[in-house]
C-alpha cells in the first residue's frame, strides 16, 4: 500500500495550473499512465479548454474546471464539484503559482503581495484541506505533490514575496508529511518539490547561477512524476540546489553572501527578469 505506485489505472489525478506549461505536462503524464480521471484546474478558461480538448480521446476521462485558486470560496465550490463528479482525488498536484520579480517596496499590496501569498501558499493549503480528510478515511494509496522552489530555501534579491510564499510551502508541506506519518496515515505520501529556474516562460529573463542552467520542463516533470510515484519526501533540482542549501547552513552569513553573490551569482539572477508576457 505504501510503496511505489505501479499503476494509475483506477486513479483520479487533480492538477492545478493545468492549462499550460508544466501543469499541462503533468496532465499528459497522467493520461499516458492511463489514469481513470484527470481533473484540470486553471483560471485561464480559454487555455484550459484547449488543453482539455487536446487530452480528450486518449483513454482518460478529462474534467476541466475554471477555478481562481486565490479564492477560498472558488476552491470550495470546485472541490465540491470534483467530489460529485469523480469522488476524492488519489493524486493531487499543487502546481499553480505566480511570480513578481521586484524589490519589496515596489510591490502593490493587493495585486502582488496578497495575490502571491494567496496563490502560491494559501491555495495549496486550502485545496489539500478540502480533500485530505477523505484521502485519510478512504485508505487508498494517495500522493500529494506541492511545488515549492529553491527560492523557498535561499534568500534572493527581487524575490522577497515569492521566496516568502515558497518558504511557507516548504515548511507546511514537509510538516504535513511528518504529521501523516505520525498519525499512522502511511498510505498518503507528500512530496515537496524545490526547483531552480525552469524554462517555462514564468521566469523569462532570469539567469541561472553558476553551474545551474535553466531546467528543461519536460525532464523536470518526468522526474517529479517518478518522485510522486515513489513517494519521495523532497526533491531538489538540480544538484546545485542541495549544494547551496548545505553551504548556506554551514557558512557564516557574511561568507555565504560573498559565495552566493559573487561566486555563484545567485543574488544577480533576477536582475534581468521580465516574466511571462
Amino acid at each position: 500500500m505504501t510503496g511505489t505506485i505501479e499503476s494509475l489505472a483506477n486513479a483520479t489525478v487533480l492538477i492545478t495550473g493545468a492549462a499550460m506549461g508544466m501543469g499541462k505536462m503533468y496532465a499528459e503524464l497522467a493520461v499516458r499512465d492511463n489514469a481513470a480521471h484527470v481533473v484540470l484546474w486553471d483560471v485561464n478558461a480559454e487555455g484550459l479548454e484547449a488543453a482539455a480538448a487536446e487530452l480528450r480521446g486518449s483513454g482518460s476521462e478529462i474534467h476541466s474546471h475554471v477555478v481562481d485558486v486565490s479564492s477560498l470560496e472558488a476552491i470550495e465550490e470546485a472541490a465540491q464539484r470534483v467530489r460529485s463528479e469523480v469522488g476524492t482525488p488519489d493524486i493531487l498536484i499543487n502546481n499553480a503559482g505566480i511570480v513578481r520579480g521586484k524589490y519589496f517596496w515596489e510591490h502593490d499590496q493587493r495585486t502582488d503581495i496578497a495575490a502571491t501569498m494567496a496563490i502560491n501558499t494559501l491555495a495549496l493549503m486550502h485545496i489539500t484541506r478540502e480533500f485530505l480528510p477523505a484521502m485519510i478515511s478512504g485508505g487508498r494509496t494517495s500522493r500529494i505533490v506541492n511545488v515549492a522552489s529553491a527560492a523557498g530555501l535561499l534568500s534572493n534579491p527581487r524575490m522577497s514575496i515569492y521566496s516568502s510564499s515558497k518558504w511557507a510551502v516548504v515548511g507546511w508541506s514537509d510538516s504535513l508529511r511528518l504529521e501523516l506519518q505520525q498519525a499512522g496515515h502511511r498510505h498518503i505520501k507528500v512530496t515537496t518539490f524545490c526547483p531552480s529556474y525552469i524554462k517555462t516562460g514564468m521566469f523569462e529573463g532570469a539567469r541561472g547561477p553558476l553551474l545551474t542552467p535553466l531546467l528543461e520542463p519536460e525532464a523536470v516533470t518526468e522526474r517529479v512524476w517518478r518522485a510522486m510515484k515513489e513517494g519521495t519526501p523532497m526533491l531538489l533540482m538540480p544538484w546545485t540546489v542541495q549544494l547551496s542549501k548545505t553551504l548556506r547552513g554551514v557558512l557564516p552569513l557574511p561568507v555565504w553572501d560573498v559565495v552566493a553573490g559573487r561566486v555563484f551569482g545567485v543574488y544577480k539572477s533576477m536582475e534581468h527578469f521580465t516574466g511571462r508576457k
